[in-house]
């Protein structure tokens, strides 16, 4: 698995992370297989937190994807394997996955610690209007803590377009804002090489801004993919960019982060 490893401007506090940056799987089984291998290599990367793409635990829900029905028995028994996994590695998790409630689909995330217990559930607030079909809105916003890092999470496009969700975040204390994300290629669309490309789409753009406008690391994850319009990213609270994966390349983008660095200045400034 490629791993691209980058150094932060530490001055103190420093804290490791990893985005598994890797590729839609072939099933639901597969889904459980390829998180499991990843948390071992982040753990063996001496990575504190790994964070997974949307829902990437059955797989996203697309129009492109063959992604069968939800199965809560199956959902709850992946959710077990790979917290034990978290635990043999003693490593949090952040797992881009759905849930039912009461005949009700989410698209969610839920935080593992590294004891393997779970510390809760952050669904995705502002759904895309493609995914009101097959998702339900879920309500409330929450901040985790995994050892010295504080941090929340915004899901796909509810970071690009809402960044209020990622404000409230800094407000409330988030170094780091995790963003899993799907975006896969569009036929006819431009295939970038390099982060923010100006004939990109605006999406990278607007990662850089969401890190800037807080005062706050901005880590996004997405799916490994030919052609992906965006890739795994993690940027600097001043909004410089810290690093990124190669474009559809598979594995771990791992960065130290000083999260003195990350103070919510900005964020807290913000009257509104």
């Amino acid at each position: 698995m490629l791993r691209f490893t980058l150094e932060s401007r530490m001055s103190m506090a420093p804290f490791r992370i990893a985005l598994a940056n890797l590729r839609f799987p072939d099933s639901h089984g597969e889904s459980v297989t390829l998180v499991t291998k990843a948390i071992l290599q982040a753990a063996s990367d001496k990575a504190g937190i790994v964070c997974f793409p949307e829902c990437y635990v059955p797989g996203y829900r697309s129009r492109t994807k063959n992604v069968p029905p939800p199965d809560q028995a199956f959902l709850e028994q992946a959710w077990s394997t790979i917290a034990r996994a978290a635990s043999k590695a003693n490593i949090g998790v952040i797992l881009g996955t759905e849930r039912l409630e009461a005949s009700k689909l989410f698209l969610t995330a839920v935080v593992i610690n590294p004891d393997g217990s779970i510390a809760g559930f952050q669904d995705k607030v502002q759904l895309d209007p493609s995914e009101e079909s097959t998702y339900v809105f879920g309500s409330g916003r929450r901040v985790f803590r995994i050892g010295l890092l504080t941090f929340a999470i915004v899901i796909c496009h509810e970071g690009w377009r809402y960044p209020e969700t990622v404000r409230w975040a800094a407000r409330n204390g988030a170094q780091v804002v995790f963003h899993p994300h799907f975006h896969e290629a569009e036929p006819g669309g431009y295939a970038p090489s390099t982060f923010a490309d100006p004939a990109n789409t605006f999406h990278e753009k607007a990662m850089l801004c969401r890190a800037a406008e807080n005062t706050c690391y901005f880590a996004s994850v997405n799916y490994a993919s030919p052609g992906s319009p965006t890739t795994s990213t993690i940027v600097h609270p001043d909004g410089t960019l810290l690093g990124y994966q190669p474009y559809g390349k598979q594995g771990l983008l791992v960065a130290d982060l000083d999260l003195s660095l990350a103070t919510g200045l900005l964020a807290s400034r913000c009257r509104s």
